[in-house]
């Protein structure tokens, strides 16, 4: 039996929380503290462990657990906390405080989060770290502020304008709340370009146990000393030099268009295909690194189930109970949303008859999953908005005895 990452057990083959080399995702060790925590304030200890040290935001419901507990711990360890007056003040509050030299991320839902997509093209474009948590409520407008929804993925991805690339994580569990808020960090460090964490209500309030190492990584952005140029590589894949203010350097950053000094070059088209290109495949061509992804069972499954967040905890164990009745289901559950890790999915769509991918919104992971599978089997969709019901285990079970034969 190999346990699972949300408390219970699966039989049959069940891969851990898998990145690049085989690396499990979660950074407990033997003599990880457990401890009570509900996924906002997990995801706060987290940042604070990758040594987050500026966070600026306004309260909004479903996330503001996170703005509350770190305005009362980062002061104590010697950061900084501001209530902005509104999102779009925080976002680019955060980019003046990494250009700084800080270690900046921020937490808010729905209506926050689309005020914040200006800053984060321009996070993009000048190549700034920062996290911005967006814990997903129901919308759209004002919603139903307090009830779980899953209606955010696309936005996280594309809701700024023009070519652009982004990195979105999206935790299961309290566990994977922690461990990915350091993903997080190390990643917009590491690769110079913003990151979105994408919880939601259900994940956000959920209490459960979290191991909590005593020391865990922590990445450090490439230093600009003079060499080389901090807005250009000869291999994207690799993250440019970056200065920080006050260190002496003659820094230009602009959200225009810029060659690799950083001086703009708006007429020009070489440099603008050259510089988004560019900002693209820093993040696409990292993609295997970036992976994190779940497989349960998928060796010898019939029928397949993809989801995310806190559906997955519910297709888990809707697992178990089509197990019960001699159906091999295999789930497989992306952690990373952006890029998508598409070998297992692919595989499993070779594999089985057909795939469920339920979701707490009218339907956008499956887009990508019937992209994925490309005719190899049928992708059925299970949609489930309103009210802050969830979607059951048993509800799942049902649409998988469906297609069965």
């Amino acid at each position: 039996m190999a346990r699972d990452s949300v408390g219970g057990t699966s039989g049959g083959s069940a891969r851990r929380s898998v990145a690049s080399g085989g690396k499990r995702l979660s950074l407990a060790t033997v003599s990880a503290t457990r401890k009570l925590w509900s996924g906002n304030i997990a995801v706060a200890e987290g940042a604070l462990a990758a040594g987050v040290d500026f966070y600026a935001g306004y309260p909004i419901t479903p996330s503001s657990a996170i703005m509350e507990h770190l305005a009362r711990e980062l002061p104590k360890r010697g950061g900084t906390f501001l209530q902005a007056e509104d999102e779009i003040a925080s976002v680019f509050m955060l980019i003046g405080a990494s250009w700084a030299g800080g270690r900046p991320l921020t937490a808010t839902s729905g209506p926050g989060f689309s005020l914040m997509q200006e800053g984060l093209g321009i996070a993009i474009m000048t190549e700034t770290p920062l996290v911005v948590v967006d814990v997903m409520r129901l919308g759209p407008g004002t919603g139903q502020a307090s009830k779980a929804g899953q209606g955010d993925l696309m936005q996280a991805r594309w809701g700024r304008h023009g070519d652009q690339h982004l990195v979105v994580y999206a935790p299961t569990s309290a566990q994977d709340c922690f461990d990915l808020a350091v993903r997080a960090v190390n990643t917009a460090e590491k690769l110079r370009v913003p990151v979105v964490l994408l919880s939601d209500e259900l994940v956000a309030h959920t209490w459960e146990g979290v191991a909590v190492p005593e020391t865990v990584e922590r990445v450090e952005r490439p230093r600009y000393t003079g060499e080389g140029l901090p807005f250009a590589s000869p291999d994207p894949r690799v993250t440019p030099p970056m200065p920080a203010l006050g260190e002496g350097h003659g820094v230009l950053m602009t959200g225009s268009t810029h060659d690799g000094r950083g001086v703009r070059f708006t007429a020009d088209p070489d440099v603008h295909r050259a510089l988004a290109t560019r900002l693209v495949d820093k993040v696409r061509l990292n993609a295997d690194e970036l992976a994190v992804i779940e497989e349960h069972g998928t060796d010898d499954a019939e029928v397949g189930v993809v989801a995310y967040g806190s559906v997955a905890r519910a297709a888990l164990a809707a697992r178990e109970l089509v197990a019960a009745q001699g159906i091999r289901l295999g789930v497989v559950v992306p952690k990373t949303l952006w890029p998508l890790p598409e070998e297992p999915i692919r595989r499993l769509a070779e594999r089985v008859r057909a795939i469920v991918v339920p979701e707490l919104s009218l339907g956008q992971l499956v887009l990508d999953v019937e992209r994925i599978a490309a005719g190899a089997c049928p992708v059925i969709g299970l949609s489930k908005v309103g009210g802050g019901i969830p979607l059951f285990p048993s509800e799942i079970a049902a649409r998988v005895r469906e297609v069965m034969p």
